[in-house]
């Protein structure tokens, strides 16, 4: 295995981490602009306004998108790593 074989794996490894985290960090930075302006149009400034529906979202599209991170995950270790082992 040489050196290009080893930052191809890194690349593809590094680009699936960002697929997989894509779903949950959209939801979570949408939410979190829409909770920030209703604090900024209200002067409702509690925090447990902010932490809890982050939280709650976040559970749901991890739940919601457990099937999508599998398949990428799978597509990783299927064309990349396994053809790394094999060859």
């Amino acid at each position: 295995m040489g050196e290009s074989e080893i930052f191809e794996v890194l690349r593809a490894s590094l680009w699936t981490g960002v697929l997989m985290g894509l779903p949950i960090l959209g939801v979570t930075l949408v939410l979190g602009f829409a909770i920030g302006l209703v604090q900024a149009l209200t002067s409702v400034q509690e925090m447990t306004l902010t932490f809890v529906p982050k939280i709650v979202a976040v559970v749901v599209v991890f739940f919601l998108s457990i099937g999508y991170m599998t398949r990428v995950c799978l597509d990783l270790f299927n064309n990349t790593i396994i053809p790394l082992i094999l060859g």
